[in-house]
């Protein structure tokens, strides 16, 4: 309390809220305030009493953006004096390390993408968390290794159409080694440090449940991992593959905890502009949630399309095969699970769903450059909106030239950064905590 009124004697304000006259002197000695229309003095007990009793007394006539406002600068100091105890060098330490976790989760989709697109997902038919962090060592552990990946049907699916020799396994044994291996390392990456700046008190009060939510949602997506690859190695199966059910729920994850980890560093690294408390600012931020999720919905419809190769089926746009509508779009019975099932009708939601996202994003774009809002929220809301074209550029071109690994790879690395740039933007509208 002392050190939020000290910050407010500092210096006068002035706000461009138009209240009738500008702040004289926005605090007094011993928690007095000055209000700036009826000059009277308000006698203030603690924080949340001076939030009440400015927000009773000073209320804009017009709802627009306030640089200064004292309400929001009342509680960006309580934001600040959530973290009193722990000082900024060690708050920028925790901000970089959870970003440093955010980059490990972007790799892992991107990585996991590319297995899933050289078809190396089921070459490893085992799970065991310590012993599969090396790999073969030797020929024999390489021709054991081999032999125990013969018994599966992927292998007999491959050597009835071609050749699979030894060199071949080993290329899509190092695939999937080094996606799980970065997994695992990942978990170790947020582990080790998370313990060790919890010792040492880095970790504010109201981040300890969200690291907790953190450290469940990576043993949560370990474990999906390998119930995935579980799903690919029965027999009843007519084309090896994992369950698309089961390969949305695990990109889903990766994508949700990508998100947490980049809005923790966010919260530790940068501070949200101050925003009054108007219908059109809570409009916004309710859009910019909605670019958010839109972003993360088209991802994740994009994991049904990988796991039904469902890129393969119409390559062409904006129509599917001459029309706007193809015949086997509802062919499955009962109809609803032509949705998860129908490698045509996930195709056909994937490319509409992504051009709504791109339409959305544009009128909120559109809406930001006509409301008065901080820079950097409307440089957000630009980088989602070209973001999204390129990312639209990106899977034409590989639904064109018939999914090509690169530019396959490329695409869902974009739809990462896409949501990437929507926590951004979501962080810049964050509504601060009451007081």
């Amino acid at each position: 309390m002392l050190s939020t009124l000290g910050i407010l004697r500092s210096s006068m304000f002035r706000s461009n809220m138009t209240v009738g006259r500008s702040f004289q002197q926005v605090a007094r000695m011993f928690g007095q305030l000055q209000c700036p229309r009826c000059l009277r003095i308000l006698p203030v007990q603690g924080t949340r009493q001076m939030s009440q009793t400015l927000t009773k007394q000073i209320k804009p006539s017009k709802p627009i953006f306030a640089r200064f406002n004292l309400v929001n600068l009342i509680q960006r100091t309580t934001t600040q004096a959530q973290f009193s105890d722990i000082s900024p060098q060690a708050q920028k330490i925790v901000g970089w390390w959870l970003m440093g976790c955010a980059v490990m989760c972007f790799g892992a989709v991107v990585l996991g993408g590319v297995t899933r697109l050289t078809e190396s997902g089921l070459s490893m038919v085992d799970w065991r968390l310590i012993k599969d962090m090396r790999p073969p060592r030797n020929e024999q552990e390489w021709e054991e290794e081999f032999e125990n990946y013969k018994k599966f049907p992927e292998y007999q699916y491959f050597s009835s159409r071609r050749e699979v020799t030894l060199s071949d396994f080993k290329f899509i044994f190092y695939m999937e080694w080094f996606h799980r291996l970065w997994g695992r390392t990942t978990g170790l990456v947020f582990a080790l440090p998370a313990i060790f700046f919890w010792k040492k008190g880095w970790i504010a009060q109201q981040m300890k449940k969200r690291i907790v939510i953190y450290g469940a949602l990576i043993g949560f997506q370990g474990f999906m991992g390998w119930y995935m690859v579980k799903s690919g190695l029965k027999d009843d199966i007519d084309i090896p593959r994992v369950s698309q059910y089961r390969l949305s729920v695990h990109l889903g994850t990766a994508i949700f905890l990508y998100s947490l980890f980049l809005f923790g560093a966010l919260g530790h690294l940068s501070k949200p502009g101050l925003l009054a408390s108007t219908k059109q600012i809570s409009k916004l931020r309710g859009m910019a949630h909605g670019v958010m999720t839109m972003a993360v919905v088209t991802a994740i419809s994009g994991a049904f399309v990988a796991g039904l190769d469902a890129g393969l089926t119409y390559n062409s746009w904006p129509k599917m095969a001459d029309k706007w509508f193809p015949d086997d779009l509802w062919a499955n019975t009962p109809k609803w699970k032509n949705i998860f099932e129908n490698p045509t009708t996930v195709q056909f939601i994937h490319r509409h769903l992504a051009e709504a996202t791109i339409i959305f994003i544009g009128f909120f774009w559109w809406v930001c450059r006509k409301s008065p809002v901080p820079q950097r929220v409307k440089l957000a809301a630009s980088c989602c909106l070209w973001m999204s074209v390129l990312q639209a550029a990106l899977g034409i071109s590989t639904l064109l030239m018939y999914v090509p690994t690169h530019l396959a790879a490329t695409h869902q690395a974009g739809s990462l950064v896409l949501v990437g740039f929507g926590t951004w933007l979501a962080h810049e509208l964050k509504r601060l905590p009451k007081i």
